[in-house]
């Protein structure tokens, strides 16, 4: 397995509030562990959001007794979810703060994938697929037949999620289990890349002549030169490569 990793503030915000964790070693009971989270709120409080929300999903990832990646990952999403309440309760300032997560485990080929909001997961082999479901306004207006996903990729609106870890005391997860195809590989990010480069493009660059890690910085560099309005976090992991 290789795994390459990136985020990158982008062009227009003054401060990152992507943070990401992974681990191809086992995190407690789970065999690897990969989490992108992109956070919201003023200030500091989308910063503080994401990273409080990554950080404690990590911890009680270590700690979970049961083996099942399911159960451990909706666990440590709902632990993020009331840790960020607790925390906005203690400092009515961040009030409204929230976060994306997309967090994933690989067992052998088998994969499992959480997430809540539009931060995202795809495999990208012949084809790009894309696992997770956006938590989003226009996401739902596309899946009603409303809009094609041409306009809802530029529609100024794209940002306004449905869904988040914090804002409310229980929040809902949704849960991929799927398998990763022979020379698949896969991919997590946030929207700061999607928002930017469409899945054509993801596609064209996954499957290029470039290595693991010329592939990364050339997504963060082109999601900058079409724009680069948001942070931008993009995690690659290649199940076949050798180190």
């Amino acid at each position: 397995m290789k795994i390459c990793s990136l985020t990158d503030i982008g062009i227009r915000r003054e401060m990152n509030q992507d943070y990401f964790f992974l681990s191809e070693e086992p995190v407690g009971r789970l065999p690897n562990l990969f989490i992108v989270a992109d956070g919201m709120g003023g200030h500091k409080a989308g910063e503080f959001a994401s990273r409080c929300a990554v950080e404690t999903m990590a911890a009680a990832a270590r700690t979970a007794q049961d083996a099942d990646a399911v159960g451990v990952l909706t666990a440590c999403v709902t632990q993020a979810n009331a840790e960020l309440n607790r925390y906005a309760q203690q400092h009515p300032e961040t009030k409204g703060m929230g976060t994306t997560i997309v967090a994933a485990v690989l067992n052998g080929r088998h994969l499992t994938t959480v997430n809540v909001g539009d931060s995202r997961l795809y495999l990208i082999g012949d084809d790009i697929r894309q696992i997770t479901r956006d938590h989003s306004l226009i996401q739902e207006m596309v899946r009603m037949g409303e809009m094609d996903e041409e306009s809802a990729r530029i529609h100024p609106d794209k940002n306004i999620i449905t869904r988040a870890v914090g804002v409310s005391p229980f929040v809902e997860t949704d849960i991929f289990e799927t398998d990763v195809e022979p020379g698949e590989r896969i991919l997590l990010c946030s929207d700061g890349l999607t928002n930017m480069v469409s899945d054509e493009t993801i596609l064209q660059i996954l499957n290029d002549d470039r290595d693991l890690d010329e592939k990364t910085e050339y997504l963060i560099e082109l999601a900058n030169n079409n724009g680069g309005r948001d942070n931008i976090t993009v995690i690659i992991i290649d199940p076949e490569c050798e180190r």
